[in-house]
Order: C-alpha cells, then sequence, then structure tokens
C-alpha cells in the first residue's frame, strides 16, 4: 500500500504560521498607509489625521514608496500572494476552481481599476472614499479568493465511476485452432484500448454450455458458429433445432457447402412432427439397438419422466418405479414378439391401453418379463383394482397424450439408423421441436436423444457432434455421463439453456448442479441471480486498484492500495448487451491457454451473414403425402395391436399348457 499525505506537526508549523500571518499584516497595513496618503482629505473631513500621523507620513513619503500611484498596491499585492501561499483550510469538496478564480478575476479588476475612480468628475472627498470602498472590496476578493483555493481538494480521484476499466483484463489474442476447434472472434476493452481477441474452444470434447435470457444472442453469436465450424471440420451433428427450422436450415446449407471436408459424404435427415413433407421417418425403439432388459428400461424412463416432469424428483417412489415397469415390460414383449415387428412407439402405445386381462394373458407369455408383470397380476386377480390403477393408469394416462396420428406416422417406420457418427454411413440430423407443442413433442424428442447418445457414445466411430438449443425442454438422464465420458469417444456435447433456474426447475437441483459444473468450456451472455453469482465466483478475482482520501481541519491524506476483487461481478454479467459474453475456456495438454477468462463482444461480421442467408436454399421436400396417407398409417397400428392380441390369444386357447396363462377374470366396464 502507497500513502501519502501532506502533514506537518511541531514548532516549524507554528513559526510558519506566525510568518504567513505577518506578511497579511504588513500587507493590510501598507494598504491602509497608501489609503490615507490618496486619500487624506476625506480622512481629514472624518477627522482621523493628527500631527503625529502626518509626520510618519511625510516620512515614510520621502523613500518613495507612494510613487508612482501603483507601487505600492503592487507591493501589497505581493505581501497578500505569500500570505495566501501558507494558508490551510479545510478541504472541502464543494470547492471548485472556477468560483475561485472568479473571485481572483474580479479582485484584481477592482483592486487595480479602482484608480479610475481618479479621473471622475467627482468632488475629492467622494472620490476618495470611492477609490478606498473600490480597492478594498478588491483585496479582500483576492483575499477570499486565495483561501478557498486552498480549500479544493487537489486528489483527483478516480472518473471510472462503474469501476470499468478496473475490471478489465487482459485476454486470450492467439489463434489456436485444431482440428476440433471452435473459434470466435472477439473484442474487448482493457487499458482504455480496445483490442481483438479470440476464444478459443481447443477441446470442445469438455463440454460446452452457452447460457443467455432471450434476446442475449446466444443462437446468433455462438450456436450458428458451433454448427458452422463442426461441419466445416467434418464432424457428424445432431441438432436440436426448439424453433424448427432456425438451426436445421444453417445445417443443411452449411451441409451442403462444406461437403468436400467428409472422406464419406453424410447424409441430411430431418424429424420433424409438423410438417410430415419435410420429415424422416425414424423408429427410436428400433429393436436392433435394443439389446437387453436395460435398454427398454432406460427408454421407458426417458418417455415417463419427459412427460411428467414432476416425477423426476420422484425417482425410487412405488407408483413411479410400478408405472416404469409396466411400459418395460410391453416394449420389451414387443421388442421379442415377431423379431421386434411391432417395436415401435405408436404400438407401444396402443398396446398399453388394451384390456387388462387379455393384455397380462398376452404378457405372461414370455418368461423374461414375468418377473416384472406378476406384481400386476397378483393385484388385477387379487382384486386390488385402487393400487392396480395407481400402478398403471398413470402410463396409461400420459402415454395415451402421445396418440396423434402425426406422431405415428413419424415413429412407426425407419428410414435412417440413430448410429450418426457411423464411419460408413455418417448423418446429419436435426430434431425440430414446436414451442406451442413442447410437452408433447419434447417426450418423444427425448427418446430419440437416450438411444441416439447411447449409440454414438462408444469406441472407434468418427468425430461427432450434438447440439440442443433449449435443452431443459428436453429430459436425458445420462447427460452428466455424456459430458463425463464423450471425451475419449469424440463426442463433443454443446448445451444451450437460459438459466440455472431453468434447469433446475426441468431437472431437480443436484442434477443440474452437475450438468452446470461438469462442461469445461462455458460462454454466458446476460444472466441473473443465482446464474450471475455463480459463474462471477467461477471466474475468479484480479488485482485492482483502489484509492481513498481522508480530510480534516489539519491535512488531507490519500491512500493506494491493490486487492484482489471479482474480475466480472454479478451485477456486470447481468447488465450484458446483446453480443456480450462471458466465460471460461478449457484447454489441451499439447496447446495451452494462460488467459483462460474472457469479457468480450463477439463480433460477427453481419453484412458477410446476411449475404450468405440470403444464398440459403430451404430443407427440401422429402415426399408428398396426403392426410387421408397418414389416417391410414394411424389405423393401422391400431389393427396391428388388435390383430396381435386376438391371434395370440387364440393360439393360447388351442395350447393346452398355454392356455393355463391366460387370465380369465374380467371386471365391470365401471371399473375399467
Amino acid at each position: 500500500m502507497k500513502r501519502r499525505s501532506v502533514m506537518n506537526t511541531g514548532e516549524n508549523e507554528q513559526g510558519l504560521r506566525k510568518v504567513l500571518d505577518l506578511t497579511r499584516l504588513i500587507s493590510i497595513v501598507l494598504l491602509l498607509l497608501h489609503f490615507y496618503y490618496v486619500g487624506y482629505d476625506a480622512f481629514a473631513q472624518w477627522q482621523l489625521t493628527s500631527k503625529f500621523s502626518d509626520r510618519i507620513l511625510a516620512n515614510i513619503d520621502k523613500t518613495g514608496l507612494f510613487q508612482p500611484f501603483h507601487k505600492v498596491k503592487l507591493i501589497v499585492l505581493v505581501f497578500l500572494l505569500i500570505g495566501l501561499i501558507g494558508v490551510k483550510g479545510r478541504k472541502d469538496g464543494k470547492v471548485r476552481y472556477k468560483s475561485c478564480l472568479w473571485q481572483l478575476g474580479i479582485g484584481l479588476t477592482l483592486y487595480f481599476a479602482s484608480a479610475i475612480v481618479w479621473y471622475l468628475p467627482w468632488d475629492p472627498i467622494v472620490r476618495g472614499e470611492g477609490y478606498m470602498l473600490s480597492a478594498s472590496t478588491g483585496f479582500l476578493l483576492i483575499l477570499t479568493g486565495g483561501t478557498l483555493l486552498s480549500r479544493i481538494m487537489k486528489v483527483k480521484l478516480s472518473e471510472d465511476i462503474f469501476n470499468r476499466e478496473n475490471e478489465s483484463f487482459p485476454q486470450e489474442e492467439r489463434y489456436l485452432e485444431n482440428e476440433f476447434s471452435v473459434n470466435l472472434p472477439t473484442r474487448y476493452t482493457h487499458k482504455n484500448k480496445i483490442r481483438e481477441g479470440w476464444i478459443n474452444i481447443v477441446n470442445p470434447f469438455r463440454g460446452s454450455i452457452i447460457l443467455g435470457n432471450p434476446g442475449s444472442g446466444k443462437t446468433f453469436f455462438c450456436i450458428r458458429h458451433f454448427i458452422q465450424q463442426h461441419i466445416q471440420k467434418g464432424f457428424c451433428l445432431f441438432v436440436y433445432d426448439f424453433k424448427f427450422d432456425d438451426l436445421s436450415r444453417l445445417a443443411y446449407n452449411y451441409l451442403l457447402k462444406y461437403q468436400d471436408q467428409y472422406r464419406v459424404p453424410p447424409q441430411f435427415y430431418v424429424i420433424n412432427f409438423d410438417d410430415l413433407s419435410r420429415t424422416n421417418r425414424c423408429n427410436p425403439l428400433d429393436p436392433a439397438s435394443m439389446h437387453d432388459l436395460t435398454d427398454a428400461s432406460e427408454s421407458a424412463r426417458t418417455i415417463l419422466m419427459a412427460l411428467n416432469r414432476e416425477w423426476i424428483k420422484r425417482q425410487g417412489d412405488f407408483f413411479v418405479e410400478s408405472a416404469i415397469t409396466f411400459v418395460t415390460a410391453n416394449m420389451w414383449f414387443l421388442k421379442k414378439y415377431a423379431g421386434g415387428r411391432f417395436c415401435t412407439l405408436p404400438h407401444l402405445i396402443e398396446l398399453i391401453q388394451t384390456d387388462y386381462s387379455k393384455l397380462f394373458s398376452v404378457l405372461r407369455t414370455d418368461p423374461e418379463i414375468q418377473a416384472l408383470i406378476n406384481p400386476f397380476v397378483s393385484a388385477f386377480l387379487n382384486d386390488a383394482m385402487e393400487q392396480l390403477e395407481g400402478q398403471v393408469a398413470s402410463a396409461r394416462i400420459a402415454m395415451a397424450s402421445l396418440s396423434s396420428p402425426s406422431l405415428y406416422y413419424v415413429l412407426s417406420d425407419n428410414e435412417f439408423t440413430l448410429d450418426i457418427n457411423n464411419p460408413a454411413a455418417p448423418k446429419v440430423v436435426c430434431a425440430g421441436n414446436n414451442p406451442q407443442k413442447q410437452h408433447v413433442y419434447g417426450a418423444v424428442l427425448s427418446l430419440y436423444l437416450t438411444r441416439l447418445i447411447k449409440i454414438i457414445n462408444t469406441k472407434g466411430r468418427q468425430k461427432c457432434g450434438v447440439i440442443f438449443d433449449e435443452f431443459p425442454t428436453l429430459y436425458f438422464s445420462g447427460m452428466d455421463n455424456l459430458l463425463a465420458t464423450a471425451r475419449s469417444n469424440l463426442v463433443a456435447a454443446t448445451l444451450g439453456i437460459q438459466d440455472f433456474s431453468q434447469l433446475k426447475k426441468d431437472y431437480g437441483r443436484d442434477q443440474a448442479e452437475v450438468l452446470f459444473n461438469i462442461p469445461g468450456n462455458i460462454i454466458s451472455g446476460q444472466v441473473t441471480g443465482d446464474t450471475a453469482k455463480q459463474l462471477s465466483d467461477r471466474m475468479g478475482k484480479i488485482l485492482q486498484n483502489k484509492q481513498s482520501v481522508s480530510v480534516n481541519s489539519q491535512d488531507t491524506s490519500t491512500s493506494h492500495s491493490q486487492q484482489l476483487d471479482l474480475a466480472v461481478p454479478a451485477s456486470k454479467i447481468a447488465a450484458l448487451s446483446s453480443g456480450e459474453f462471458v466465460g471460461m475456456v478449457a484447454d489441451n495438454p499439447d496447446m495451452k491457454i494462460r488467459l483462460k477468462a474472457f469479457h468480450c463482444e463477439i463480433v460477427n461480421n453481419h453484412k458477410a451473414i446476411e449475404r450468405e442467408e440470403a444464398a440459403f436454399v430451404d430443407i427440401p421436400t422429402i415426399r408428398k403425402i396426403t392426410l387421408e396417407d397418414v389416417e391410414d398409417a394411424f389405423l393401422t397400428i391400431k389393427e396391428d395391436i388388435i390383430d396381435m392380441v386376438d391371434g395370440l390369444i387364440t393360439e393360447m386357447q388351442a395350447d393346452p399348457e398355454m392356455a393355463q396363462l391366460i387370465v380369465n377374470k374380467t371386471i365391470p366396464e365401471s371399473e375399467e
């Protein structure tokens, strides 16, 4: 800490004060003698003269002090200025140079211009009085102005009232690129200079999270560059497009532009439930990718949790786990039956809506799931219908919300598989949602995501990126595992969310904290509350200059110090403009980044982007389809399940051993 103070103590100070008082007294005495000399007539009229004073004045006059006219006034002014040099008035932050200089200027003008009075056609006595009055006024104004000058605080405090310069810090200005990196050009301010820099995400496989309230620019300034540069560097890609077709159109056109970057040109696929003419059909429950009961259980958990977000916080509850077990058993039955011919989500929805007696009879034919369904069969046979409905009805009702012709059409066939990073058949897949139907569509897309991540997060595959805009609108219980293990399998996950509180609301606090803390790269636009505080703490502290001034009647002391303080306070993160971002990046052992933190503006070439987007083409139409075609597919699936169940019941009745598995109990329609 540096400390500077103006302090004088002891006898020297007292002696100096006496000398200064004496000089001011001399200036006053000389001025009075001058007035007595030039205004003698006035003093005589006032009867303030005497022979003694006249004799003294005559002797002084012989020295030439009073001639010429302004000589003595200049001497008076010199003594006055000497007396003012050492004046130490109490400091006042409200006193300004401007007011002091005005008083000094007016005082000097009156002091010297008062001589003009002698040239006015007035009575000599009146002229003497006018001269003395104007000169005295000027003298007092000079004395007052000079005294006020000593009260001005000469310490200049920082003019950076928002502490912007103090909170600026050096940032990475090198362009660090490798075969996987995402590089974003930036502009930042440091030491009152605008500098150019880069956000270098040299290892996207360590996970990236992009935060920002609506309008902060996370899609326009960040996500679009992730899509472009991933495709430019030959990544396979899965894009979750919350507001279809904003990101899908970008991905399609960038794929057309950079197809030559791939050893095997990837195919482009779209999953979209609104415009069926521009969607590919894909079965997320493809039996070929479902190897054991755990796969079925994971899929059942995903779809039910996505449909009932409150269940996320109730995992382990008896009725929640019962519903998951019930759906798992039905799913695994369809996977095993006829080589998985009916193993699709639409067929599953229709199967679990089947009458209890028929459904349980059919499910009992598969020995692998008997342990799963026995509690339900037992409750049914023992007339524990309230318990059974509590276990099963929630699954039935939730799954029934997906009963839609358009969903059935897309989900019931396979035009492509979800192994997007297969080196022999790479893919770029865009899955579109609709904000107005996000609850239903999000549940189905969550199932796609669960199956896709299970497939791509394996060794020996091509580098791959998964990008999620508005990630909390999906449910995926294994995202923390993906972020933790994907690096070794060359899977780069990028999560776009608006705020940490949004993640907590949809995933629960524990899961949200894991998802928020695992990614190595974090880019945040404007956020508030706990999110801003966590980011501020994560970015750490920097050495900042502090200045303080202490004022009393005796002296003024200034203290300068340096201390560690937050590099980017939470209040500053909450006030970021669109396009401004803060955050930190991760590095590689072979590509070290010393300056990982950043607080900058990402630079977009808006005119170039406008020209680029003007040349974009629309996603092509895949097929021409009519409402009749969609309705036919919907009815066909219902008939498939009815025929399958009735056919199996008939076969069981014809076989004495199988007939024992038929549940004969029937219940009144009112209980169903």
